[in-house]
């Protein structure tokens, strides 16, 4: 079992382009794509211990930038659907999302709703920097403490 989940995350790292490729995953999961990015990150963590921190930072970016594509595909639908039919009421959990404003985005790490939430965000023109800083806080310490769990239980996972 643990031959075949090392061949699984050698797969995923893909360690002949490392954190180019840990970029990209991870930018294409945060849009609205159905893609998770954390097996690349502990793969290339797992081969690669030296490149804990790097990976961190460029997953965070990736995941990052790919949140502030589907705030402005948010903000872009909305304007379309405006043109179309007029501005209109929102709902009660868009409503509680205006109350919260961009640090709403702090959430933009959670599975299923995270990736939306930044589209729905552009969606009511919320502020653009400030939506993408709380995105960057909240993707940063989900890949810390993800990894960090995940290195915890599987300490002798790739080490050969």
């Amino acid at each position: 079992m643990e031959t075949w989940l090392l061949h699984l995350l050698d797969l995923l790292a893909l360690p002949q382009f490392g954190l180019s490729t840990v970029f990209v995953v991870s930018f294409i999961s945060a849009t609205l794509l159905p893609l998770g990015s954390e097996p690349a990150v502990f793969g290339l963590i797992k081969l690669n211990p030296n490149l804990f921190w790097p990976t961190i930072g460029i997953a965070t970016l990736g995941n990052t930038l790919g949140g502030a594509v589907s705030w402005w595909m948010g903000l872009g639908a909305h304007k379309a659907l405006d043109k179309v039919r007029g501005p209109h009421t929102e709902g009660r959990a868009l409503a509680w999302l205006e109350r919260f404003g961009p640090r709403a985005c702090l959430l933009s790490w959670l599975p299923v709703v995270g990736d939306p939430l930044c589209a729905v965000s552009g969606w009511l023109k919320l502020p653009f920097w400030p939506c993408v800083g709380y995105m960057a806080v909240g993707k940063f310490f989900r890949y810390l403490v993800m990894t960090t769990l995940l290195l915890f239980l599987f300490p002798g996972l790739g080490q050969h």
